[in-house]
């Protein structure tokens, strides 16, 4: 049984599974066809399973289900893989090492990289300064607000991280399967770019412990004597040019072997813990011992600690008093009775203790902030000072100054990056035994840890040191020490190495990490241009990505200012954080079926109010940052969506855009839409051959050109036969469909349906297209092509149901007809007219139409006039004067004009054109001969017709009549197609290719009674035939007169008759009325307004 079950394993989820090439969810039980059907009969044989063994192709059994998703491993192209991969280059071991299952707990996989990651830089050179200008109610604002952003954020991961088995990647992946690959894509970037910039943050910090604390002198631009500008100058030169050195090496070593990284890891990690460590114990022994740390004053302002040896004027040696070095610094000479400086002479020298302890009340004097101007000097409150605002300024050599002009929101911005380094846990997340716990667990515990210590910081040097030298940056007044490591115990250099090669460490996890992010952006694939930096060496080492990576860290390098580099990241950093906690509040609001995360502790309104903190932290740190961020931001997401990101994670947008669709359908069905907002949502039907492919695409062309009034597209089709045995061939049709629309650039759905005849299935489509309120209400139909031809009887019945079931349901209906000849998209008309023949009103859809045309390139050229037919009785001269005024009103520009149509006597020929009408439907009805001989039983009686015509024409006829004649005798019939209109609502069934067939079949009663032995006289004809057919030609004669040269006519299409009877004589009408005309678009309304002159 074992081994049968192993083998099911192998079958069903082996790893010869494939998947579809897309990054989803990756699925250890699914499997294509792995087994041979000899083997499924084995497998399954004697397994009490037969019932089920048509399903185990897509199916597994559990116990095959259970047991792959047991052994399923999530190990990460990792440093793992890497150190093997390298191992097997060396020759170490030839054979492939198998992967080991990852063992990392919670306190090394999660917490202490988390804590390695959260302490840096900021804590060690910057949180005394940010406590001596921010005061310690601002710094401890500014922690508070911070360590809680990060803590809502980790809350927030915590939720989606144990959502689910979260394979390598980290962050990223947590944000781009949650809230899709556009998101995803945007804040991938933004997290890989604030992870380059934190390594240039970090390298630029050991630099400047480098240059600064330990080996003033290696500077190759020195700074000794120059001041002001010239001295920030060589202070940033050196910093650039150290700094690019120290990057390129630390570049090598990342691409020489990410082994040795890891390595190292633990000995920056101690030296980290230890450096905390000795500020505490130097805080418990200033309490008990305050050492002392004498700092020299002049008056308030604190003097460099190289000008001076001794903290006074003069001193007395041997009852004579001798001037000391400071002397020399303010003089111009030895003597005591040199000339000096004002302010020197004015107040006094006075020497305090820089480390007062924490007994020492100190804390309420350091309590508010003092911000200060680039410049200005570092002053002690309460002491003392006389200046004269007249007086020129002193030598700025000589005093310690402000390097930077500071405010609150600055201190924000540099303060922010010491929180960074939360996602260390998620981003090892393959490494781990059991990330579903370790990482909330791991990952909050580190927080409150790193939180607890900040906070504390804050406070211990607001207590122990004095504002004077807490607000001195490089420690100049105190003989160059750090400032924090003369807090620490036993000794400073405890401090300055143990921050040097943690900032060494954390500089070379983030060229580490960063490239690995932006590798796993480059393999989804989603961000075209990026995809060559998913490329590395054989072992999977991303070489591509680590050289741009440094690329990038070079030019925070070439900003040379930890000030300034600081910001930057935080931004990135806060953008993505941002993103972490809307994924977690979307996920939450819109309860997913799949949201279910293990940790519980979370709630939809953290996850805002941590989104908001984020946000609001962007726009304190700098507003032109963080502007140029989500610039960024907002680029690469367009790019994504532009590129067309064909992914589908499953995200939380998506799941938005589902609950927007819902509440927008259920608020569209209050009611219908008020005329202003009526625009036509036009079901387009069409036809499809044999291979399923569109007969009438040039449809699609029409309904693009229509869509300025940006309504809904249905392009809708049925597919004869039954569900199960046509679904291959509904399916095909459907992506037909779909490929057809994308081309003709027509933004909508594709619907097929199948039914057992085509009538019914166009039936179907009109009536359940659309959803709610988002029905159409407009459906396009082809013209049928060659309906006169028996084989194509059944097509125009269908037309004429069509036009029926629109009536019925109140919709509109367009009907192209040569709907070959209309323009592609591509074509464009440089002149013509668009012709609106408006005969009765249905509710303004002939206006509507030329006007929506217009908006598009093709028609754009083109001017609408608007002719309108007048009778005996009717004022023409004051109905042009209404209509213009009605166009006035409606705001469409448009020339005019009504015609005026005298009654007159019904012609010969159209008496032989319904003659020749109502006996073939005669025909058609009562003959029951096979299809060849019933063609050329027709054919005989066109012939006869011909000339009955030419006969019976007498000379008094107008010439008009005679032109008609001829042309409609001798004229081939267009080869016309069926197109769906506004208020189609079923496509037609499939057109064959078309065959001519003459336009002016006329019939007399001689040829009638030599064939059939039928006496048909002009006097027994039905009346109302003959008067539509008496309106049809008249109003055809007036059209070709005036709209002969239009590129478009537009006019009212008439009703079907209320019997099936006359089905042949509707369309025989609608024949005589369009003939002679190119281009034309009968429009029938659906019975409502749908065009207003109120605004």
């Amino acid at each position: 049984m074992l081994n049968n079950m192993t083998d099911c394993e192998e079958a069903e989820g082996g790893p010869n599974s494939q998947g579809d090439g897309n990054p989803k969810e990756s699925s250890p039980f699914i499997n294509s066809s792995a087994a041979s059907d000899a083997e499924k009969s084995q497998q399954y044989d004697g397994k009490n399973m037969a019932l089920f063994e048509e399903e185990m192709d897509t199916s597994p059994m559990v116990s095959s289900l259970l047991s792959s998703l047991a052994n399923y491993s999530n190990l990460p192209t990792g440093s793992k893989e890497h150190e093997e991969a390298e191992n097997n280059e060396e020759g170490a071991r030839p054979s492939k090492k198998p992967v080991k299952v990852p063992q990392l707990g919670t306190l090394m996989g999660v917490y202490l990289p988390c804590i390695q990651n959260i302490f840096g830089v900021i804590l060690f050179l910057r949180m005394t300064w940010m406590v001596g200008i921010g005061g310690v109610l601002g710094s401890f604002i500014i922690v508070f607000m911070c360590c809680s952003t990060t803590m809502l954020t980790a809350i927030s991961m915590s939720a989606i991280a144990t959502n689910g088995v979260v394979p390598a990647g980290g962050s990223y992946y947590m944000i781009s399967r949650s809230l899709g690959p556009e998101f995803g894509g945007a804040v991938g970037i933004c997290f890989y770019l604030g992870t380059t910039f934190a390594g240039a943050m970090y390298i630029l910090g050991c630099i400047e412990i480098l240059l600064i604390y330990i080996v003033p002198q290696a500077a190759i631009f020195k700074i000794e004597g120059l001041e002001g500008a010239e001295a920030e100058a060589a202070l940033l030169n050196n910093m650039r040019v150290y700094g690019t050195i120290v990057l390129s090496f630390m570049a090598l070593v990342v691409f020489v072997g990410v082994k040795y990284v890891n390595k190292l890891a633990l000995v920056f990690l101690a030296c980290v813990i230890l450096s905390i460590l000795a500020v505490y114990a130097g805080v418990i022994k200033t309490a008990l011992d305050p050492p002392v740390f004498p700092v020299c004053l002049l008056g308030n302002r604190t003097i460099l600690s190289k000008g001076y040896d001794i903290c006074a004027k003069v001193i007395e040696i041997d009852n004579d008093t001798v001037t000391t070095k400071l002397w020399r610094t303010f003089c111009d000479s030895d003597s005591i009775n040199a000339t000096c400086d004002d302010y020197f002479n004015t107040n006094n020298v006075t020497e305090i203790q820089g480390i007062p302890g924490v007994t020492s009340g100190i804390l309420a004097e350091n309590l508010f902030g003092n911000y200060l101007e680039k410049g200005m000097f570092l002053e002690k409150r309460g002491l003392p000072s006389d200046a004269d605002p007249d007086s020129p300024p002193a030598g700025s050599n000589r005093y310690v100054l402000a390097d930077i002009t500071s405010f609150f929101t600055l201190l924000v911005g540099i303060y922010f990056p010491s929180v960074t380094g939360i996602m260390a846990g998620s981003n090892r997340s393959g490494d781990l035994r059991d990330a579903q716990k370790s990482i909330p667990i791991g990952t909050i515990a580190a927080i409150t840890t790193t939180s607890i210590v900040y906070m504390s910081s804050v406070v211990l040097f607001g207590a122990c040191i004095e504002g004077v030298v807490l607000r001195d940056k490089f420690g100049e007044g105190v003989n160059g020490n750090l400032v924090i490591g003369t807090l620490a115990w036993p000794s400073p250099w405890v401090i300055v190495f143990g921050s040097f090669f943690s900032t060494c460490g954390a500089g070379l996890q983030s060229l580490t990490g960063a490239p690995r992010l932006l590798q796993a952006i480059s393999r989804d694939g989603i961000i075209p241009f990026l995809r060559v930096f998913g490329h590395g060496k054989a072992n999977g080492e991303p070489t591509w990505a680590l050289l741009l990576t440094a690329s990038i860290c070079e030019i925070g390098i070439i900003i040379a200012s930890l000030d300034a580099v600081a910001p930057i990241l935080s931004m990135f950093f806060l953008m993505c954080y941002m993103f972490v906690n809307l994924a977690c509040a979307l996920q939450t609001l819109l309860r997913t079926p799949n949201w279910r995360p293990r940790f519980k502790f979370y709630h939809w309104a953290l996850s805002f109010l941590g989104m908001s903190l984020c946000l609001s932290l962007m726009f304190i740190c700098s507003w032109y940052y963080a502007i140029v961020a989500m610039g960024i931001a907002t680029c690469i997401y367009k790019y994504i969506e532009f590129c067309g990101a064909e992914k589908e994670w499953g995200d939380g947008i998506r799941g938005i855009s589902l609950s927007a669709a819902r509440f927008a359908l259920m608020r569209l069905e209050e009611g219908p839409p008020h005329t202003k907002n009526w625009r036509p949502q036009i079901m387009v039907l069409v036809s499809v051959d044999a291979e399923q492919n569109v007969e009438q695409p040039r449809l699609l062309s029409l309904t693009n050109q229509l869509k300025a009034g940006k309504g809904l597209t249905i392009v809708g089709t049925s597919v004869q036969g039954t569900f199960l045995d046509n679904y291959v061939e509904s399916q095909r049709a459907d992506q037909s469909l779909r490929k057809l629309m994308e081309t003709e650039k027509v933004k909508g759905f594709s619907q097929v349906v199948i039914s057992s005849n085509l009538r019914d299935g166009t039936s179907h489509l009109v009536q359940v297209g659309g959803l709610g309120g988002l029905k159409h209400n407009t459906v396009m139909v082809c013209w049928p092509k060659n309906w006169k031809q028996p084989e194509y009887h059944q097509h125009f019945r269908n037309f004429i149901e069509v036009v029926r079931e629109t009536t019925v349901a109140s919709m509109a209906l367009l009907v192209p007809k040569n709907i070959h000849s209309y323009p592609s998209n591509g074509e464009r008309f440089t002149e013509g007219h668009i012709d609106v023949w408006w005969i009765v009103h249905d509710g303004g859809m002939l206006m509507l139409l030329p006007f929506l045309l217009r908006q598009h390139k093709v028609w754009r050229k083109c001017k609408m006039r608007i002719f309108t037919v007048a009778q005996m009785d009717d004022n023409s001269i004051q109905m042009k004067k209404d209509l213009i005024i009605f166009l006035y009103h409606l705001r469409i520009d448009a020339e005019v004009e009504v015609v005026e149509m005298h009654d007159s006597d019904v012609s010969a020929y159209t008496y032989e054109k319904t003659l020749v009408m109502e006996q073939r439907s005669q025909i058609l009805k009562q003959m029951h001969l096979t299809k060849n001989e019933r063609e050329r039983e027709i054919q005989s009686i066109t012939d006869s017709s011909r000339g009955s015509i030419r006969r019976k024409n007498q000379p008094g006829l107008r010439s008009q009549q005679s032109m008609e004649e001829a042309s409609v005798a001798e004229k081939p019939e267009d080869e016309v197609q069926l197109i769906h209109s506004k208020n189609a609502a079923s496509p037609t069934s499939p057109t064959s290719p078309p065959a001519p067939a003459d336009k002016g079949q006329t019939a007399n009663a001689e040829a009638g009674k030599d064939l059939f032995n039928m006496k048909p006289e002009w006097e027994n004809l039905n009346q109302t035939d003959l008067r539509r057919m008496h309106t049809a030609m008249r109003l055809n004669e007036v059209i070709t007169k005036k709209s002969k040269e239009a590129k478009l006519v537009l006019l009212n299409m008439p009703g079907p008759p209320k019997n099936r009877v006359g089905d042949e004589n509707y369309m025989e009408f609608l024949e005589v009325l369009t003939e002679g005309l190119n281009r034309v678009l009968l429009v029938r309304g659906g019975g409502r307004e749908v065009i207003t002159i109120y605004s």
